[in-house]
């Protein structure tokens, strides 16, 4: 799994899975993740060897400075982390993963509900899209089922 994280809202900004990657399919996502101008002046990752040359020499034509962890060192990149492990917990402990584009599709839906609804404590208690408060007169809350039922968001709805 390839993910890229926007550190300052904890935005999952792009994904994408496959089962053998290889360098040209990194720099691949690396181009899809920032299309046009909207590449970032950091990008901070690890030392893993799929970011070969290529890799390296796409992000230094996209005009980003290149950060890298020390060798062995997750807690270098604690946001990356954090989410990977939520993820695992939160969503892929606890369904079966039959091939990619299940894969893909399970991680679409989890994503749209850790954007919409998850909560974070490093952003007060808001997700990653902010929410607006719903009055109590909006009528009875209800749950809404995300990844089939596997977490819910609650909401009011109008009578």
């Amino acid at each position: 799994m390839f993910i890229v994280l926007r550190h300052d809202r904890r935005e999952i900004v792009h994904f994408n899975v496959t089962e053998h990657p290889t360098a040209q399919w990194t720099t691949q996502q690396i181009l899809e993740a920032f299309p046009f101008d909207t590449a970032p002046r950091y990008l901070l990752r690890d030392r893993d060897a799929i970011y070969g040359k290529t890799v390296q020499q796409r992000i230094k034509s996209l005009a980003i400075e290149d950060a890298l962890s020390a060798h062995r060192s997750p807690w270098q990149n604690p946001f990356v982390e954090r989410v990977i492990g939520s993820i695992r917990r939160d969503c892929l402990d606890h369904v079966i993963v039959l091939n990619e584009r299940r894969l893909r599709r399970i991680l679409s839906e989890h994503f749209s509900y850790y954007h919409t609804c998850r909560t974070q404590l490093s952003l007060s208690k808001d997700s990653p899209k902010p929410r607006t408060v719903e009055a109590p007169d909006l009528g009875k809350v209800t749950a809404f089922p995300f990844v089939g039922g596997l977490h819910h968001r609650y909401g009011r709805l109008a009578a």
